[in-house]
């Protein structure tokens, strides 16, 4: 028998019972009913309409007054039942939304995907975590025919949606310009036209680019506007910050990017990062830079993967777990 034709017998013994009995387990039995009539769309007001009619029914020389508190009780529940309908359909679209946002962070994760190159005598480690369900961030390596990996990582200031369809723009303007991956300087011009032609004015976007000649041991690299990475150099066991400036991308189309070049030694290392990893937040106020390279400089003998992921736990954690900005990290060495 459907809900609604059962429901007036099921409320009036619920309702004799408890009056009668008072016990845990007819309330328990009264929660079920509140759970059935949510399924079957009662609305409240119905509930103390039911109420009501079964009471006079019991107790025909009911006080006049408890009969009119009852329409007071109505006509709040009117106004009550019209806001929860309404929330309801607002949970409804949540939903709908929150689930088409895990598919287009799903499509993105697709779309953005990297291949870690390996490459020996180098070791290479990337991690990158949104904040939200769609990252800002954006990290990619090509390895050519001519012994050279391409490394970029950006960063679209913003977070959520509009970010990350930026973000996924940018990677197909890159695969785009293939005859430039060679020259850093020359691939950031290029990407600049493209950002400042099809991107919103708000909207910012900074990237690193680099070359590592893995014949020659030669990085050569620009940056617009990105957060600068640090050198390590292995045998005077020193963390230099990378000098590479440049205005970000999208804001003057006429804009020409400086290239930079270092020559990589054993024991060396390089580190790219967004500036969700240096603008970690904790209740003292902003990571200093020292302590960010005190924490590499604790893992150096791990691989560079082992050294990106216990970074990443040991910054998640001084933040209570809670990422403020999307997560990147990049770490180069070379062994021999």
């Amino acid at each position: 028998m459907p809900f609604r034709e059962a429901m007036e017998a099921k409320y009036r013994d619920i309702l004799a019972k408890y009056i009668e009995e008072q016990k845990e387990s007819t309330l328990y039995l009264a929660q079920k009913f509140s759970r059935k009539s949510i399924e079957n769309q009662v609305t409240p007001e119905e509930i103390i309409s039911l109420h009501k009619m079964i009471l006079q029914e019991m107790y025909p020389e009911m006080p006049t007054y408890v009969t009119h508190s009852f329409d007071l009780l109505l006509e709040i529940m009117l106004g009550y039942g019209f806001a929860y309908r309404e929330h309801q359909s607002l949970r409804h679209q949540q939903k709908e939304l929150r689930s088409e946002i895990e598919i287009a962070a799903n499509v993105q994760h697709t779309l953005l995907d990297t291949e870690i190159p390996v490459v020996e005598g180098l070791d290479i480690g990337a991690i990158s975590v949104p904040a939200r369900l769609m990252n800002g961030d954006y990290y990619n390596f090509v390895q050519d025919e001519n012994q050279c990996i391409s490394i970029a990582i950006a960063d679209v200031i913003g977070k959520g949606i509009p970010a990350a369809l930026c973000m996924s723009m940018i990677k197909y303007a890159m695969d785009s310009l293939p005859e430039h991956r060679n020259e850093p300087s020359i691939l950031l011009e290029n990407l600049n036209h493209i950002v400042e032609q099809n991107v919103d004015p708000s909207m910012f976007v900074t990237m690193f680019h680099g070359i590592y000649n893995y014949e020659q041991h030669l990085f050569s690299y620009a940056s617009a506007g990105h957060e600068p990475g640090f050198f390590y150099d292995g045998k005077k066991k020193e963390f230099t910050e990378i000098t590479a400036r440049g205005l970000m991308l999208g804001i003057d189309k006429k804009t020409k990017y400086t290239q930079y070049e270092k020559k990589i030694e054993p024991g060396d290392m390089i580190i790219l990062l967004s500036d969700g990893v240096t603008e970690c937040r904790t209740s003292e106020g902003f990571v200093e830079k020292d302590t960010l390279l005190t924490y590499i400089d604790k893992y150096l003998h791990l691989s560079a993967q082992e050294i990106v992921n216990r970074i990443y736990k040991d910054l998640e954690q001084i933040q209570n777990f809670q990422l403020r900005d999307d997560f990147t990290l990049i770490i180069l060495k070379r062994s021999v």
